[in-house]
């Protein structure tokens, strides 16, 4: 049987912990090229205002729904809806969703494991080869670094939210931000530099029209972790003590902070590697810029750094993404993790290996998807395309779902649990929030224009990965 609720043992281990489930792969690299591609301070500006006027309101809603109930998603959606059980429905979809993310987030994890073994293993000249990464992913390698990641994740999930969660996050976050910095201020002084950060930090309004705002606004929801029932799942573990408004305030800022500075990264280093470099044929792909274009621009400095130097340079980059990935993988999978505990009763060690069990033959089928075998490489055509099985769950479970449970998540807190509770939840632990600008703000937004936003993206998001063509585009 499970025990008692743990909680995290410290306001600043929580704000780590939930910044770390932010901070992934989108952030260090997606983010700088959506930046350089859509008006460079245009965007970030864009990006900030719906940080701070969107998501926040959101990320308050589902850390104080997670405090009230002390549940899972699922468990409640079930303990707020008591016997309207309509609303379980959009419990089961903020659990089913972080399920299946992680279940494509750890093909990604393993491969950035191997690129991070391949970099310091000196091995950066053939990793910077144009079939490198196809013959990497298809090879029996990564189910060697598969069993690592899960053996590693395993370990750190079984030692609890106090001995591994949030242990795990004040390692690797600090680590993380103290190597970006490192990072970014070394490539500042490599010749070409500044351009990279002239196309990055230069506003260009005339790029930005209704696709750009609405990527901004998609690129915002993601990078926070909402709507993968991670943030309910954490705010079930936050002591009655701490602020909620505080501490969703703060992992906005570290999130923002890191997705800035990994700007301030990758631009730079693009342009060292090629002065010429035209941001619009940059792909947005965060997979392909990580594993196939930037170690062309880390081989690049050996003219500077040497060799053995380059790799170096490489090795902790990849290092660096990859301890991002792991700490958004652990959250995730603490949200089905809790589930187990919650609605089975389960033990965690319990819970971990019923997670293990249940989502290994689907990570299995996306890791073979990529021409392995030709049934999961040629899944479905959508879209005008054919898909993978990877790109099918990509495709619902990342870029589809997440604004879906926000709209679900702002309809159930405001009208079904009412706003008057979630003030009475946020004002614990934080006095001064009744009454003040952010409790009018929240309570206004999340009942009247957020849902409707929100629900506008998921529709449109359909329209362009199912349909082939875009709402918005066309009203534009």
């Amino acid at each position: 049987m499970a025990g008692s609720r743990e909680q995290f043992r410290s306001r600043l281990g929580f704000i780590l912990a939930a910044a770390g489930s932010a901070v992934g792969i989108g952030n260090l690299v997606g983010f700088p090229v959506n930046a350089a591609k859509n008006g460079g301070a245009a965007f970030l500006l864009i990006y900030a205002l719906f940080v701070v006027f969107l998501c926040l309101p959101v990320m308050m809603a589902e850390m104080s729904l997670g405090r009230k109930t002390q549940r899972n998603p699922l468990g409640a959606y079930k303990a707020i809806g008591g016997e309207d059980s309509r609303w379980n429905f959009g419990g089961w979809l903020a659990l089913v969703t972080p399920f299946m993310i992680a279940v494509f987030y750890q093909v990604l994890t393993v491969w950035l494991l191997g690129y991070f073994i391949g970099a310091v293993s000196g091995n950066l000249d053939a990793m910077a080869q144009p079939g490198y990464f196809n013959e990497f992913i298809n090879g029996n390698g990564v189910f060697m670094y598969l069993f690592i990641l899960t053996l590693l994740i395993g370990i750190i999930l079984n030692s609890g939210v106090q001995n591994g969660i949030e242990r795990l996050a004040k390692v690797l976050m600090p680590s993380l931000v103290i190597m970006l910095l490192a990072l970014t201020t070394f490539v500042l002084t490599l010749p070409n530099a500044f351009l990279g950060v002239e196309y990055y930090l230069v506003p260009d309004f005339s790029k930005i029209g209704p696709e750009v705002v609405s990527n901004a606004l998609s690129q915002a929801f993601f990078s926070l972790s909402l709507g993968m029932g991670i943030l309910i799942t954490y705010g079930s573990y936050v002591s009655h003590k701490e602020s909620i408004s505080g501490g969703a305030k703060m992992v906005a800022v570290v999130d923002t902070s890191v997705a800035f500075f990994a700007g301030l990264l990758i631009l730079p280093a693009i342009f060292v590697f090629n002065p010429l470099t035209n941001p619009e044929e940059l792909s947005t792909s965060s997979v392909s810029l990580v594993f196939t274009f930037l170690p062309k621009i880390f081989l690049s400095m050996q003219d500077t750094l040497g060799y053995i130097g380059a790799n170096l340079f490489a090795s902790a980059f990849f290092l660096l993404v990859f301890f991002a990935a792991l700490t958004s993988q652990v959250s995730i999978l603490q949200v089905p993790i809790s589930a187990f505990q919650d609605e089975l009763k389960y033990s965690r060690k319990k819970s971990v290996i019923a997670l293990g069990i249940t989502s290994l033959l689907l990570v299995l089928a996306c890791t073979v998807s990529f021409g392995r075998i030709e049934f999961f490489t040629q899944f479905l055509n959508y879209g005008g395309a054919d898909k993978s099985f990877f790109d099918l769950v990509y495709d619902i479970f990342y870029d589809t779902i997440l604004p879906l449970n926000g709209f679900i998540v702002c309809l159930f807190v405001a009208y079904k649990w009412r706003l008057s509770k979630l003030d009475e939840e946020m004002a614990i632990g934080d006095p001064k929030f009744l009454g003040s600008f952010t409790h009018r703000y929240v309570n206004f937004a999340l009942g009247t224009f957020i849902p409707v936003v929100l629900l506008g993206v998921f529709v449109n998001t359909v329209c362009i990965k199912f349909l082939g063509f875009s709402l918005i585009g066309a009203l534009g």
